[in-house]
């Protein structure tokens, strides 16, 4: 079933257009100065002042709602249980192929849910910091599906939600260099009880199997109280994927530290050649397997248009 097909009898979503969606505002203020799109932006996604008006300041409004809601909830769980829990924070995740955009959302989110008042703090990881280590997926023969489900260390992963949702402080995440494409040795991110956690990655909607003994096994999803998916046609994310690739390497690849400097002197054909290859064997493989399977999962969906514009919102009913 078409989770985006309003003419679907028992969709479980309500898909909204962007001018309907951008209505929903209301009088939500505007809290990011105008420098400060440049620098939640990533590279090529759209970030103007009137997308975060059309569609992360209706968002900011809905998880006001949701957030208050949940509190409101807590507190009448606890008076019921006669228990003095201190509360824990509110864990939203959001998910999406790669090239989608996912750090742009996520950044904004943090941007705007951190000047609500009275201030919350608002914490972002990225599951990038749980993948294995690169020795660890080369002497596993997986280097090639990094991304995929088996490249992440998810008993590392779990731990860390659990301790986050248990209040546990402060709550280590390991650091990921995108530079070397590896965990950064005896480096961490400490998250001490945030409010808010926002948890950033293609899989943090993926789905394990099933116990034939009916023990519980926990998904990462599991500690969510939100999520967004992120979402735009394949042939669209190749074409941003591509794209990205080509910048990179007159960037990021031309640095002799970087893991794909040897891409730093391709020619313009050979470099989209590559990106190419790496998007049909890896990234298109992941996320026709793994990702996509998981959007009906999300609690929202932005779907993105050729130009990174969000076209159309779906929300979950409740």
């Amino acid at each position: 079933m078409d989770i985006r097909a309003p003419e679907q009898q028992y969709n479980p979503y309500r898909v909204f257009t962007r001018d309907q969606w951008s209505r929903l505002r209301d009088d939500t203020p505007m809290t990011l100065e105008p420098g400060e799109f440049s620098r939640l932006r990533s590279m090529h996604d759209r970030l103007d002042l009137k997308e975060v008006e059309d569609i992360y300041l209706p968002l900011s409004r809905l998880l006001s709602i949701y957030v208050d809601a949940m509190q409101r909830l807590f507190y009448s769980q606890r008076q019921f249980l006669g228990i003095q829990d201190r509360k824990m924070p509110y864990i939203i995740g959001v998910a999406g192929s790669v090239a989608v955009g996912k750090s742009t959302t996520a950044r904004v989110l943090q941007a705007l849910l951190a000047r609500w008042s009275p201030r919350p703090k608002v914490d972002l990881v990225t599951t990038d910091g749980f993948l294995f280590p690169k020795a660890v997926l080369e002497r596993q023969g997986i280097m090639q599906r990094k991304g995929f489900p088996e490249s992440y260390d998810l008993p590392m992963l779990l731990q860390f939600l659990s301790d986050i949702k248990a209040g546990r402080r402060p709550v280590r995440a390991p650091v990921y260099s995108h530079l070397t494409y590896d965990i950064v040795p005896n480096e961490w991110s400490e998250i001490d009880r945030p409010d808010i956690l926002i948890v950033e990655g293609v899989n943090v909607l993926q789905t394990g199997r099933l116990p034939r003994d009916g023990k519980a096994v926990p998904v990462v999803s599991d500690f969510f109280d939100f999520s967004v998916y992120i979402d735009a046609e394949e042939p669209v994310l190749r074409q941003w994927y591509i794209k990205r690739f080509l910048a990179l390497r007159d960037t990021a690849f031309t640095d002799p530290r970087s893991y794909f400097h040897q891409y730093s002197l391709l020619s313009d054909e050979e470099a989209t050649a590559t990106a190419v290859a790496i998007w049909e064997r890896t990234n298109r493989a992941n996320l026709e397997d793994n990702i996509l399977p998981t959007r009906p999962r999300a609690t929202l969906i932005l779907k993105k248009a050729a130009d990174h514009s969000v076209e159309s919102v779906a929300l979950r009913r409740l």
